[in-house]
């Protein structure tokens, strides 16, 4: 597991750790999806469930939009499946969204049809706050924890050191993936994510996630983060459910490393707010 270290060495950069799979295993496995508030002090957060949606430009899931059962000690465990969209997208260019001079909406970048060559906003707008502390990949079926990295608690630069820096505006917006081959054939990925809200409120929080190979779309993930609390630390996990990619395409995606991309937007209200990015290799252990 390879990360783009440059991007991490400020000092609100995080520390990585991170394991490769050697092989995916043909096990039953529960299928869930978890969402749980941490309490910060002094106030809770209690955001609704993530939604996901998925585009019908990518290959969809279908299923039923979310099931529960009762967890032991109490609680609902609530599963949620992709559900397909059937409103067709004006396509949209990169260099289109950022010549609006205005925020970018959701409806836009679902338009975009590759992968950004560059950030459409910049980090100052994301105005509330909102900081990723950690983030986790796991195979669903097995268990096996396949990537994580978190954020260290204190800084190690002091403010008249950090005044010296030269900031790098795409520190902490770019992390980069390497996974085995075996990652491709995998069906359901969880993806726990934490994160901290800063003295305002949020509302209608929502991540559309779109990934990409060289210039084809190969899927869409949209999920409703819902409303979170100021102050507040927040943890859930997304579900990924993964088509099957046909044998000729996953060759080429181990083949060709750190061609398949992604784009992260985020939105509050509506209005873009964050953009990270990533790429991939599936090329680890040959």
């Amino acid at each position: 597991m390879l990360i783009d270290e440059s991007r991490f060495k400020r000092a609100d950069s995080f520390a990585s750790r991170a394991s490769l799979l050697a092989h995916a295993e043909e096990a039953d496995g529960r299928r869930s999806a978890e969402k749980e508030n941490t309490e910060p002090e002094p106030r809770t957060a209690t955001m609704s469930a993530p939604r996901p949606r998925q585009d019908p430009a990518a290959a969809a899931v279908t299923g039923p939009e979310s099931s529960g059962e009762r967890k032991q000690g109490g609680g609902a465990l609530k599963r949620l499946k992709p559900r397909r969209s059937q409103t067709d997208r004006r396509p949209a260019t990169e260099e289109e969204l950022r010549g609006l001079g205005r925020a970018i909406t959701p409806e836009e970048v679902l338009g975009l049809r590759t992968v950004t060559r560059d950030y459409l906003c910049k980090p100052e707008d994301n105005v509330y706050n909102i900081d990723f502390t950690r983030f986790k990949i796991r195979d669903l079926e097995t268990g096996t924890v396949l990537f994580e990295i978190a954020k260290p608690p204190h800084s190690d630069l002091d403010e008249e050191d950090e005044e010296n820096v030269d900031v790098d505006t795409s520190a902490g917006r770019f992390v980069r993936y390497q996974f085995t081959p075996a990652f491709l054939k995998l069906r359901t990925v969880g993806a726990t994510v934490e994160f901290t809200v800063g003295d305002r409120p949020v509302n209608s929080f929502r991540m559309i996630e779109r990934h990409y190979f060289k210039d084809r779309l190969l899927k869409n993930f949209d999920f409703d983060f819902g409303f979170c609390i100021p102050n507040s630390r927040n943890t859930c996990e997304h579900i990924y459910e993964f088509p099957q990619l046909p044998d000729d395409l996953i060759r080429q995606m181990v083949e060709h490393p750190y061609e398949t991309r992604s784009d992260s937007f985020y939105f509050v209200d509506n209005k873009l707010i964050m953009h990270n990015k990533a790429d991939y290799a599936y090329n680890g252990g040959q």
